[in-house]
């Protein structure tokens, strides 16, 4: 399908989106054999965030020398003591060879903002979403890691219109399937109903490649 090759290309990404890369890896999309993930849901902890991430990025630079940074640029990292410290600033600092996918947060890498009104028009009334990927299921307990129920409290129920997956992997269905009182009791945790959407990896796949072209240029 892509005529770009990621075979002499490393990336190193959030853990929360691993599901749709190996998905990728799978189906012969990434045809890399690097793949380093840090811990999902580090943007709660982005100290360790930044050291997991230098330490992949420099593992991967010791397999080849262009890396491919799969995380988002305005919500996975805030630093609140420095502001001026950002994703990208960090990424800069690793030197030549080492890009970041364009994109907000691993929701935006699936859906862009304009597809996510969409879908919430559609299936929200218009209403307020909160957004996940499928890594936001299989990964809870990371994603919210130190969160109890007074805080799921003070953050999910002013989204009115519930939370939406964004699954192009076919995942949530299957979770639900397989664990339903598990993915109950989340969304009674959360105070919300979740509801799974189907998506394409398209945007994903676009992306990755518009990086993967820069990274050979």
């Amino acid at each position: 399908m892509n005529a770009v090759s990621f075979e002499n290309i490393s990336i190193v990404a959030c853990g929360t989106v691993s599901l749709e890369l190996n998905f990728l890896k799978d189906e012969g999309f990434l045809d890399t054999s690097h793949l380093f993930f840090t811990t999902p849901g580090l943007h709660e902890d982005i100290h360790e965030l930044e050291r997991q991430l230098v330490r992949q990025i420099q593992k991967a630079k010791e397999k080849t020398g262009k890396v491919l940074v799969v995380y988002g640029g305005k919500f996975c990292y805030v630093n609140g003591d420095e502001p001026m410290r950002t994703m990208q600033k960090i990424i800069e600092e690793q030197g030549t060879g080492v890009v970041r996918i364009q994109a907000t947060h691993c929701m935006d890498m699936i859906a862009d903002e304009a597809q996510r009104e969409q879908i919430a028009a559609e299936v929200a009334g218009g209403e307020k979403v909160w957004w996940m990927t499928p890594g936001w299921i299989k990964f809870r307990h990371k994603v919210f890691k130190g969160w109890d129920r007074g805080l799921a409290n003070e953050n999910f129920p002013r989204h009115t219109g519930g939370a939406i997956v964004l699954d192009a992997i076919g995942y949530v269905d299957q979770y639900m399937a397989e664990h339903p009182e598990e993915f109950l009791e989340y969304s009674d945790w959360m105070g919300i109903p979740i509801q799974p959407y189907p998506v394409t990896l398209d945007r994903f796949k676009s992306l990755l490649t518009e990086q993967a072209i820069q990274l050979a240029s």
